[in-house]
């Protein structure tokens, strides 16, 4: 008899784990019991049995589910910027199956004064905590900080489940010296901050120069490459070298500048301080593939093995948010993606097409062990697709 949601992934032919210490996992099988990893290894080794769902890989790619470090939700699959409806689901298909807020800023009329921003953001946390577009994690609820706030503020925000901060400085907190005090109140109640870096992005926002940044110290050195506009050079490689936080590199900002990151974190011996973003949805829109499209081009333009490039969107940014996913590990969140070289690309493998510079074929992508999507409407197709045996 079934003892529970048991899924069986078979014949992996190359299993990427999400860990820069070993990024290639030598097993051909993973199986999952109730949206967690049981077991990873050779088939023959492992009990498959009685398995309530069993995929064949059919040879190809499984890599934990990739994760967005930086989106601006509204609600639901609905944002007003850009009108984009559906963006979530779309990006699913880009193999997205995390994403994490930097502010819920797009909202038409957001509430500026400290009751409403704590309202929107107590909000937002519970209603992405109570619905997971097409499956899709969202961890939301970021308040945009304001002049004013006091340290119960942060407490109390703690208290009502709110994990995050929007990104400093898109609010009327501009000056290091309050941001470090705020961001100092976040982190002792447990509140992860993150803060915009380089040239104002929208109306109300400002320059947030290296001092400033340097002095809150937040998290997470938000989009270092500019969301959009990026830093001096040598402002963005003092930031790498003189704070040891996040380095968050976006797919809406200077591709040049974030090579620069990248390249100054792997000079510095801390390649795990990299994670990826899209900085969407904005004025450049949404990018279902921005964060497939940010492992090929770091890869490819940084001469970074693809499998390392995979682990900027996956562990290290597990790691750093403290998530149930984005590893292949025991215990971990059942979220994978199935993948291979796109029909026709270039390449011996999948790995040297993308250390090319290509986008691989999403063949399926599995959230909590349950399939969500198979073959992928937005990347190109895979030259095989895995499938549903039981």
């Amino acid at each position: 008899m079934r003892a529970g949601n048991k899924l069986v992934v078979r014949n992996v032919g190359l299993m990427l784990s999400g860990k820069l210490e070993q990024p290639i996992l030598d097993a051909d099988c993973i199986v999952t019991l109730d949206g967690k990893i049981t077991a990873i290894g050779y088939e023959k080794d492992l009990d498959v049995s009685e398995a309530s769902q069993t995929i064949d890989a059919k040879g190809t790619a499984l890599s934990p589910g990739l994760i967005d470090s930086h989106v601006h939700p509204v609600i639901g699959d609905y944002t007003p910027r850009q009108q984009q409806l559906s963006w979530i689901d779309s990006c699913l298909h880009g193999g997205v199956t995390c994403m994490i807020s930097a502010g819920e800023v797009h909202l038409p009329g957001r509430p500026k004064d400290i009751v409403g921003l704590k309202a929107l953001a107590i909000a937002s946390q519970r209603w992405y905590e109570n619905f997971r577009p097409s499956g899709v994690k969202v961890i939301a609820g970021a308040p945009v900080i304001e002049e004013g706030m006091e340290e119960e503020d942060f407490k109390e925000l703690a208290a009502a489940g709110v994990t995050l901060l929007g990104e400093v400085g898109l609010g009327s907190v501009k000056a290091g010296d309050t941001a470090k005090q705020m961001v100092s109140w976040a982190r002792k109640y447990g509140i992860q901050s993150t803060i915009h870096t380089g040239g104002p992005s929208i109306p109300g926002s400002g320059l947030i120069d290296k001092d400033v940044v340097l002095e809150a110290d937040a998290d997470i050195i938000g989009h270092i490459n500019g969301g959009h506009t990026a830093l001096p050079d040598d402002q963005i490689l003092c930031l790498c070298e003189q704070c040891t936080r996040g380095i968050e590199i976006v797919h809406n900002g200077n591709e040049r500048s974030g090579l620069l990151a990248m390249r100054a974190a792997f000079d510095l011996g801390q390649p795990e301080r990299v994670i990826l973003g899209t900085d969407s949805p904005a004025g450049s829109g949404v990018q279902p593939l921005g964060i497939l499209r940010m492992i090929a081009m770091l890869s490819s333009l940084g001469d970074v093995p693809a499998e390392v490039a995979f682990c900027f969107a996956t562990g290290n940014t597990s790691r750093m948010r403290e998530l149930d996913c984005g590893i292949l590990e025991i215990g971990k969140a059942a979220d994978f993606i199935i993948i291979d070289r796109a029909q026709h690309a270039p390449g011996k493998d999948m790995l040297d097409s993308i250390h090319q510079g290509n986008l691989p074929g999403v063949g399926m992508t599995i959230i909590d062990g349950e399939v969500r999507s198979t073959r992928s409407r937005n990347t190109p197709p895979a030259e095989t697709l895995p499938e549903l045996v039981e």
